[in-house]
């Protein structure tokens, strides 16, 4: 080895291809680093050529092990030269990086809708756009659609006030799910034929308002709810057809819970109207408005009730009296 094969201090030094089979390195990349600065040269070899100390080969390691990270240069030769601490480039960089991974995650979230149909390039446009909305836009969104659906008519206030308190509140780093539930809720908020039906279901509501007002409240209405999900959802569970004699007592009792609840008396008149009025319950597109939100803001998903309602309205409809 001569003279010119070891560093200033007499260390033994590698040549570049010693680097680059070390690292896995190309040799063109090295130069590279090296030309930048971030790769000092110990010495030259008698034949000019770069030699390199052990504390470069360590120096590429680390630099190779940071871009395999994917951080900069400009990052990485602070950390060489000690004007930042790693740890600090490190949380900056996985900032970033978090950044990217929502967006990218907006992305996809966006494909995979418009995969699932065939849009022209204005729908292209609004879906990029409602992925991309910020919470004050989303309220926005949804203030909107319940301000058409409310719109002059006198309602329970606790059921607006209920309405308009559940607000699609996306994380700041959403998952993908949630990501799908919310471009999927903003669609359905802009479809005429879903406003359509709610705006009918509200003018229905108020309707009922006018003849239970001060005796509906929303804890006794979910209790109703619950009770239909729990007797009819079991007559279904057991394939009681609804038009057969067997669904009769079935009716009979939820009718009971009903009238209970209304202060009202088991008719034909008012087993029509309780039929006419338990629409919402049996819209699978409503309901499908409240799983999205249980999606979006985490909550706790629940079964469908649908399939219970739509047994006891088709009960309803054959058992009059």
């Amino acid at each position: 080895m001569s003279e010119h094969e070891r560093s200033r201090a007499g260390a033994p030094t590698l040549s570049i291809g010693t680097l680059s089979r070390r690292t896995g390195l190309p040799v063109k990349t090295i130069r590279y680093y090296s030309d930048l600065g971030l790769l000092p040269v110990a010495g030259r070899s008698s034949a000019g050529y770069r030699r390199y100390d052990e504390a470069a080969a360590a120096r590429l390691a680390l630099i190779r092990t940071l871009r395999e990270l994917g951080l900069g240069l400009a990052p990485i030769r602070r950390v060489l030269d000690r004007q930042a601490a790693l740890a600090d480039v490190a949380a900056a960089h996985a900032d970033a990086l978090e950044r990217q991974i929502r967006i990218l995650r907006l992305h996809r979230s966006v494909l995979r809708a418009l995969a699932a149909r065939e849009p022209d390039l204005t729908e292209v446009e609004r879906m990029n756009d409602i992925a991309r909305a910020s919470a004050a836009e989303r309220h926005r969104i949804q203030e909107e659609f319940l301000d058409h659906v409310f719109a002059g008519l006198r309602v329970n206030p606790q059921f607006e006030r209920m309405m308009r308190q559940a607000r699609p509140e996306l994380p700041d780093d959403p998952t993908p799910e949630q990501l799908d539930a919310w471009i999927e809720l903003a669609d359905l908020l802009s479809d005429n034929d879903f406003r359509a039906r709610i705006r009918q279901m509200a003018e229905q509501h108020a309707a009922d308002e006018q003849l239970v007002a001060g005796r509906r409240d929303a804890r006794s209405s979910a209790e109703v709810a619950e009770r239909v999900a729990e007797l009819a959802g079991a007559a279904l569970d057991a394939g009681v057809d609804p038009a057969s004699a067997a669904a009769a007592p079935v009716v009979t009792e939820l009718v009971g819970v009903f009238a209970a609840h209304d202060d009202r008396t088991d008719t034909p008149e008012y087993r029509e109207w309780i039929r006419t009025s338990i629409g919402g319950g049996a819209d699978a597109r409503a309901e499908r408005y409240w799983q999205l939100l249980a999606v979006i803001n985490g909550w706790p998903s629940a079964p469908t009730r649908v399939p219970a309602w739509q047994w006891f309205a088709a009960a309803l409809a054959v058992h009059t009296e």
